[in-house]
């Protein structure tokens, strides 16, 4: 059933960002009365799981899940009909309008996915708000265990300051992906600042690890059972502990490093227990254990302790166009950020290129349309960040001859526009079987 959940998800996703995308073509070129001969949904590569015509247009569903398109008449594109250009042109065909309405016509697909990216953040900020800690209510650091942040200098009780010179204002679903895009962090560190440098390499050294945060809230010590062989039964379910061996054990990291420095011993402790501290006596085996399972708490649990204060932000119509304005920018900047360190070969960041797989997998095994649209306003922003790159087949390969046609006054070739077709069309499944061998790669390796 879960992989049912998450493939619904997928196919939902993309097929709304990919009838919108080449909605942004179909749009312009209707207005500028260019003919569009197919508008479809997925591949139809020899036949169609649907069709029917309307008017000049026939719509329709391919049985190929990579993409969708639509065939606009007299332009050069991956159908290569050669024979409709061959032909004299006509008025109705793309390669008869202004440069200027084949720029806007071209621009229209990723015009459309990042107007959609910034209304889903508008939407979401109106209707969910924002939960955060903020990062001044962390009087007590971070916690790091994360090998590759171990690694770079990082340590448990950290204050992140700033990233790249931008302050950290709150622990949220973001920092953990500012920090790997990072190049230097401002950390404090008992009283005293100090800048750790990321390693180059470092998108490197996490794909050698098993995946999990970088930077988690400290959390206490909450007991959820204790096994009777244990000998401690002094203590109960729903106790946290908050000192051992007269040592502050507030969190689990403490009371962690605490038993395995008193393996065999028999120690004073202090739990919380409704509310009231009690002192017990408990028994630290020969493997620094307790004997007993910890129960994770969630935020608002933290925060009814004390530990953490969860501020939460609610933001009317007008309000949240702003928020969510901000928001997409920020994941704009972000993605092309992402795009630098994997055409960088110094960052080793393009081994954790996904294709397909990696895109089914980010999302949720159970349905939550906030996660939905979080994802879907995310791949809205790479898909058109990533049909704006200037590789002939793609949007931005269009563009960049119309825009030398704009500036220069003289048009490409059809031959010219033929072959650059064929080469950036090489060059696109040569990247597509590189992502989707990357996902398949790591599927063996694990």
């Amino acid at each position: 059933m879960d992989i049912v959940i998450k493939l619904s998800q997928f196919l939902l996703s993309l097929s709304l960002l990919i009838i919108l995308h080449e909605l942004g073509h179909f749009i312009p070129a209707k207005l500028f009365k260019t003919r569009v001969e197919k508008f479809y949904l997925f591949f139809d590569v020899k036949y169609s799981l649907l069709k029917k015509k309307i008017g000049e247009t026939e719509y329709g569903i391919g049985w190929l899940p990579l993409g969708g398109y639509v065939k606009i008449s007299g332009m050069i594109d991956e159908s290569m009909d050669k024979d409709q250009m061959a032909l004299p042109p006509q008025p109705w065909e793309f390669r008869s309008k202004p440069a200027w309405q084949r720029l806007i016509i071209m621009l229209g697909g990723v015009t459309v996915n990042f107007i959609l990216a910034f209304i889903i953040y508008i939407g979401m900020a109106f209707a969910y708000g924002e939960t955060y800690v903020a990062n001044a209510d962390l009087k007590d650091g971070v916690l790091i265990e994360n090998p590759a942040m171990l690694k770079a200098g990082f340590k448990t009780g950290d204050k992140l300051i700033s990233i790249d010179g931008k302050k950290v204002e709150n622990f949220d679903k973001e920092l953990n992906m500012n920090v790997i895009m990072a190049k230097e962090v401002l950390i404090e560190r008992n009283g005293q600042q100090q800048t750790i440098k990321m390693p180059t390499d470092f998108v490197d050294q996490l794909s050698k690890q098993e995946k999990g945060l970088l930077v988690s809230m400290r959390t206490p010590f909450a007991i959820a059972a204790v096994t009777p062989e244990s000998g401690n039964t002094a203590l109960k379910p729903k106790d946290l502990i908050i000192s051992l061996n007269g040592q502050d054990a507030r969190y689990f990291d403490q009371v962690k490093t605490i038993l395995e420095n008193n393996k065999g011993k028999t120690i004073p402790a202090v739990v919380l227990r409704d509310l009231k501290q009690v002192p017990v006596t408990v028994k630290v085996s020969e493997a620094g254990v307790l004997g007993v399972s910890v129960g994770g708490l969630n935020i608002e649990s933290l925060a009814k302790l004390g530990y953490y204060k969860v501020s939460t932000k609610n933001y009317s119509f007008f309000e949240s166009i702003p928020v969510g304005l901000t928001k997409g920018k920020d994941q704009l900047v972000g993605y092309g950020k992402q795009l630098k360190m994997i055409f960088n070969p110094e960052t080793k960041a393009y081994k954790q290129v996904g294709g397909f797989a990696a895109i089914f997998n980010i999302f949720p095994s159970t349905w939550s349309w906030e996660a939905f649209w979080t994802i879907t306003a995310l791949l809205s922003i790479m898909l058109g960040v990533m049909n704006l790159l200037p590789i002939p087949a793609l949007d931005g390969g269009h563009v960049m001859f119309l825009l030398y046609e704009i500036i220069s006054g003289r048009k490409p070739s059809d031959k010219f526009l033929e072959n650059a077709q064929i080469v950036g069309f090489v060059l696109l499944i040569t990247l597509l079987l590189f992502a989707n061998g990357n996902d398949i790669y790591k599927a063996i390796v694990k």
